[in-house]
């Protein structure tokens, strides 16, 4: 398992304190929101001396324009930076946006890139459906298959962009493994770390150049932002930061406010988080209305020595096949009292999705079936709510299943 070194401060103290400037504004302790589009100069002088400062690569004192930045993105992005151990960090308007422009800024036509298999599949649409428009291919590689890898190495590949733990089998990534054959060859190295968050895995430490964030999820935490984040060396993040500068995928002040509010108790939440998962899990295991579960935590998981290995905590995601079908499922989610149903994690309500009604939903059956997405799979979104209370609302639920006759007889007749 991870550990922290002995002159880093702990998750909770860096998640408080990192970033922040003393005296703030008007001896305020929360930072306030600068809500403005453009800052002014006192005279040219002034002007003058900051773009000097700019053109030479020096931090800079002030904003100039909102697009280039904000003093509430500086101080998020300084914040998470430390979080993870990295010397830069870059804020967008979406996870996605992270994702996108992060490889963008580092590919060109006519080269090549790996993705492993299981990323999230908005990730995969974009390398496979929309990246080839511009000259750029991709292959998709299995995850920890050090063969598979290298077969897919080719003179033109330049990165490989993985995912841990993914969504939503939650597959945990030997990155220190992954790093080391891609660095062998000359690749960067880019991982989306959303399902983990600093708190649970630290890539920069493991070896991987760049860590991505959907900070929609854990690192906002309260289900009412958009947001994603790019950390690593600073000339690394400055390379996409310079790119989302044209671009324009900024995050505004008030949602950087939120998202600052959101990880100062970052560490707090993922503590409730973990546990919440880990006993859901443990629960599900033993249900004989449940099939299989898919949680790190567990050691029928495929991954779960790489993630004793490589990770201090598992998460709130738990994603599990009841012995029942697509119809049973829906009942099982429309029995459940906590949770709301809906898509996306990481906030303090709990959420459950059937993926195949929800993020597969445009797919056929036999589409869905290819890529592992049976009708009776839930994903479960733990929040912050007590254990007993979710263990309880999960037992009366299951209890309504219409089960298989196989599990029937397991259970005793409903």
């Amino acid at each position: 398992m991870t550990s922290t070194p002995a002159d880093r401060p702990g998750s909770s103290t860096l998640a408080v304190h990192a970033g922040e400037t003393r005296p703030k504004p008007y001896g305020a302790i929360a930072t306030p929101i600068v809500q403005t589009s453009t800052y002014s100069f006192e005279d040219t002088a002034a002007l003058v001396a900051h773009m000097q400062r700019k053109e030479q690569g020096l931090p800079l004192l002030r904003g100039e324009y909102g697009r280039y930045g904000s003093p509430n993105a500086a101080l998020v992005e300084d914040k998470l930076a430390a979080l993870e151990g990295g010397e830069a960090a870059c804020v967008f308007s979406t996870g996605m946006a992270a994702t996108v422009l992060s490889l963008l800024a580092f590919l060109q036509v006519g080269d090549h890139y790996i993705m492993t298999d299981d990323c999230y599949r908005r990730t995969r649409q974009f390398g496979l459906e929309l990246m080839p428009r511009y000259g750029i291919s991709c292959t998709l590689a299995p995850i920890n298959d050090e063969q598979a890898l290298l077969d897919a190495i080719r003179p033109n590949t330049r990165l490989i962009l993985t995912e841990t733990p993914t969504n939503p089998y939650l597959r945990i990534v030997d990155l220190p493994r992954l790093a080391e054959l891609a660095h062998s060859h000359g690749l960067l190295t880019m991982v989306d770390a959303t399902f983990g968050t600093p708190c649970n895995i630290r890539p920069l430490a493991l070896g991987m150049d760049l860590v991505i964030h959907s900070a929609t999820k854990y690192l906002g935490g309260h289900n009412d932002l958009l947001g994603g984040v790019v950390i690593g060396a600073k000339e690394l993040v400055q390379k996409v930061r310079d790119f989302n500068h044209i671009v324009g995928a900024t995050s505004d002040p008030h949602t950087l406010f939120l998202l600052q509010r959101g990880l100062k108790t970052l560490s707090l939440r993922m503590t409730r988080h973990n546990e919440n998962g880990q006993r859901v899990a443990e629960f599900l295991e033993s249900h004989p209305a449940v099939r299989r579960v898919w949680y790190p935590g567990l050691a029928s998981h495929p991954d779960h020595e790489v993630a004793r290995r490589t990770m201090s905590g598992y998460g709130g995601v738990v994603s599990f096949e009841l012995e029942a079908d697509l119809d049973g499922a829906a009942c099982f989610i429309d029995a459940l009292r906590i949770p709301y149903i809906g898509p996306s994690l990481g906030g303090v309500e709990s959420i459950v999705e059937q993926p195949a009604l929800m993020s597969h939903f445009t797919l056929s059956e036999q589409e869905r079936a290819e890529i592992g997405i049976r009708g009776e799979m839930v994903r479960y979104a733990l929040g912050i709510e007590d254990t007993a209370d979710l263990l309880a609302d999960l037992a009366q639920a299951l209890d309504r299943v219409p089960l298989a006759d196989h599990a029937v007889d397991q259970r005793g007749a409903p």
